[in-house]
């Protein structure tokens, strides 16, 4: 209040600060009186149930019973919603999924989009993944140092990080049209032909992985650079003295005292990556043809886009994908837990 307050003569400022004041008092009080009967029949303890208990309605309809009536899904057909309504089927729907004379063939797979969607689901997460760690740590060790204006560079690399995914594909998805997309215009400006970047699979790929790793790269240079500055300044004091360089100072001190950051880093980029949607549907949609086809893109298509819809095999898909993911994360923090012992 003292900013608001400093304008005013000295012989009216409390009574401005009581009249202020007073709403909140009220609204305390009030809230005084509604809580206090229920804390007497509940009793102290028990009044933390009472305040987390909207989170957890909230966490049951919204998140708890969606993934119970995915499961359910699985394992019924029929295109109703209504659980009545849909045929138990055990495990068809997975074994129509799993069915393949040769997986590293998608030809031969019963259902080909999905195996389409797992080969590129992995290829975009190899490189995705991979490009952003090395990106954000290069990052995260650039903002480290003592640089001009480094804390206007922080918030430059982590403003992407704050936009809708669906904006940062509209934007991206505008610099790479094919008619007037900019950065097509600065080519033609430079004598070079335009170029499909959207409608050529090899471009549409590229520019994919780009864009994730534009919009995504600030979130986990944050995380990196959290965990180089707890790193003991003293270390590298100590190592600098013993003649040890810049190369051998990253390679025996920064990064083994950054791997537990670093695991988190590759866990959360991992799922991310395995589930990447959004950006993706408003920038290629999928295509051009199945080059940008991924998993969660297969099982929107079978749900909301074919026709008739196919909830069951939608349902089975995201199980498979949920086990992927919760065995590969377990092996990951397995693996780092253990090179952390040794």
């Amino acid at each position: 209040m003292s900013l608001f307050t400093r304008w005013i003569p000295r012989r009216y400022r409390l009574a401005f600060s009581h009249i202020v004041n007073k709403p909140f008092e009220l609204l305390m009080t009030g809230l005084d009186i509604a809580i206090a009967p229920l804390q007497w029949v509940l009793g102290v303890r028990r009044m933390a149930y009472f305040f987390i208990a909207p989170n957890l309605i909230i966490f049951g309809i919204f998140i708890l019973l969606p993934m119970v009536l995915n499961f359910y899904y699985g394992f019924t057909s029929g295109q109703s919603i209504l659980l009545e309504n849909r045929e138990f089927v055990g495990t068809d729907n997975l074994e129509t999924i799993l069915t393949c004379e040769d997986y590293g063939n998608p030809n031969t797979c019963k259902e080909d989009l999905f195996w389409r969607g797992v080969r590129n689901t992995g290829a975009y997460v190899a490189l995705q993944v991979s490009t952003m760690v090395v990106l954000a740590l290069i990052t995260a060790l650039a903002l480290n140092r003592k640089i001009v204006l480094r804390g206007f560079f922080r918030s430059v690399f982590f403003y992407p990080v704050l936009l809708s995914p669906v904006v940062v594909a509209l934007i991206w998805k505008w610099f790479l049209r094919y008619d007037n997309g900019l950065l097509n215009a600065l080519l033609e400006n430079f004598g070079q032909d335009r170029i499909q970047f959207l409608a050529d699979p090899q471009w549409a790929r590229f520019w994919v992985i780009v864009v994730s790793d534009w919009a995504q790269m600030g979130f986990y240079t944050l995380i990196l650079l959290a965990g180089l500055q707890a790193i003991p300044a003293s270390l590298y004091e100590a190592a600098e003295i013993d003649g040890a360089n810049t190369f051998r100072r990253f390679r025996f001190i920064t990064l083994p005292l950054l791997m537990p950051t670093m695991t988190v880093v590759l866990v959360l980029a991992f799922i991310r990556a395995v589930q990447v949607f959004d950006q993706v549907f408003v920038l290629t949609g999928g295509g051009p043809g199945t080059a940008t086809l991924y998993i969660v893109q297969y099982i929107y298509r079978e749900a909301f886009v074919n026709s008739p819809p196919s909830f069951g095999m939608a349902a089975a898909a995201s199980l498979i994908l949920a086990s992927v993911l919760m065995v590969m994360t377990l092996a990951q923090l397995f693996f780092a837990r253990r090179s952390e012992a040794t």
